[in-house]
């Protein structure tokens, strides 16, 4: 079982550490025939805009593996005068070197994006440009530091997330892989949230706690989970897998897995779904059983 998440002594509903949450193995995210496909794409795209020809030489073609382009990518996008450019190229290709289950999850999450997002056409698109695939990943490597006892470092690199990409994931928090964070803006991940495989989530999304509980107060959402625009998850509370949270929703209480809620508060709705909506992407809820 892959995992990158190793922080020692940590236990994660019960579970071991290294039990984690990114359950692939490297052969079922191949990172290697990822980035193959992204560079074709790349090329492709430099000879239909010459204009785009300089920022996907430097972004792309320019790089040997998907590491280093992610890293590139990564740091042009964080840097700033307290950091420099060079300096987080350097830290984020070590802490991919020392953890290369992040790059395999950074190459799922980006295979996640193309096959659940109708405005993706490739993949070159999120690599350069979708924020919320960027963020996920600039969760990853803060989350790296934090493991490792550097949360200064840690909480830089979310600050400079949180100001560059419009969203706020803390680098405590426990997210698998495979994960699509759609358009992404106004997204909050508390510190003791668990996000599982699979998962995808839409703009405006909190998942908090409810008032200044210390400990774990963050939700748990199990695979398959799909959570729908400015929805709201509060509490240590658990949303089961394969569940649907609709727009605008205010959980409160533990949703069954497979189970649509929806309102304010949430209340289940209609039948038990047989599918994982965060593949399918359907935000339909059932018809009302009521009339106003």
């Amino acid at each position: 079982m892959a995992s990158y998440d190793s922080a020692p002594g940590l236990m994660l509903d019960g579970v071991a550490p290294r039990a984690a949450l990114c359950e692939r193995s490297v052969a079922e995210s191949p990172a290697a025939e990822v980035w193959a496909t992204i560079r074709r794409e790349a090329v492709e795209a430099a000879e239909r805009d010459a204009l785009m020809g300089p920022l996907i030489t430097a972004a792309l073609l320019r790089h040997a593996s998907f590491a280093d382009g992610l890293a590139a990518r990564l740091a042009r996008k964080l840097a700033d005068a307290d950091v420099g450019g060079a300096a987080l190229t350097g830290l984020i290709a070590e802490a991919l070197a020392e953890e290369p289950g992040m790059v395999q999850a950074a190459a799922t999450d980006l295979v996640a994006v193309r096959d659940r997002d109708p405005a993706c056409p490739d993949l070159v698109t999120p690599f350069l440009f979708f924020k919320g695939y960027l963020a996920l990943q600039a969760y990853r490597i803060s989350h790296f530091l934090w493991q490792r006892e550097r949360q200064h470092l840690a909480r830089h690199v979310q600050s400079r997330a949180s100001e560059v990409f419009a969203m706020d994931i803390h680098p405590a928090a426990r997210l698998g892989c495979g994960i699509l964070i759609d358009h992404g803006t106004g997204l909050v991940i508390g510190e003791t949230a668990v996000v599982e495989d699979d998962v995808s989530i839409l703009q405006g999304v909190t998942l908090g706690g409810t008032g200044k509980q210390c400990g774990d107060r963050h939700p748990k959402i199990r695979r398959g989970v799909l959570l729908g625009a400015g929805s709201k998850v509060l509490g240590n509370i658990e949303v089961g897998e394969g569940a649907k949270v609709g727009a605008g929703s205010i959980v409160l209480d533990e949703v069954a897995p497979h189970t649509t809620v929806v309102g304010v508060p949430a209340r289940p709705v209609g039948p038990k779904l047989t599918d994982l909506p965060a593949l399918t992407m359907d935000h339909m809820l059932p018809a009302p059983e009521y009339a106003i």
